[in-house]
């Protein structure tokens, strides 16, 4: 397990990047906050994409049915091991917890291949 924090000003590009090979997999919102407590969002349904607005400053996670939004969001964390996304943290600006889990992990490609891809499109 490699957990490691997003830079918030890569947000935008990197859910925009692997929201396309998300579409499908089945996941589990988990929320932790004081007022709260430990709950389930959702479970198991199946992920439509995820995306960060910066001007809104929102993240979407597009669930079939659901939209989940998190105003605000101060950190976000991605657990990624061998290329493999298996969930994602964020911290929202209330200090609440909510937690993606990948029923199936997500294949990333390797580190360069995004930028490679991207030019190429652009021709």
């Amino acid at each position: 397990m490699t957990v490691r924090k997003l830079d918030k000003g890569a947000w935008q590009q990197y859910f925009d990047y692997m929201s396309r090979g998300l579409e499908g997999i089945q996941a589990e919102i988990a929320v932790a906050a004081l007022p709260l407590g430990d709950q389930i969002e959702t479970e198991w349904l199946p992920v439509l994409g995820i995306t960060y607005d910066p001007k809104g400053d929102v993240l979407e996670i597009a669930l079939d049915g659901i939209d989940h939004l998190i105003y605000k969001p101060r950190e976000i964390y991605v657990d990624a091991t061998a290329g493999e996304l298996m969930s994602l943290e964020i911290v929202d600006g209330e200090s609440g917890r909510q937690i993606v889990k990948l029923r199936e992990p997500l294949m990333l490609p390797a580190p360069g291949t995004q930028r490679h891809s991207e030019t190429q499109t652009r021709k």
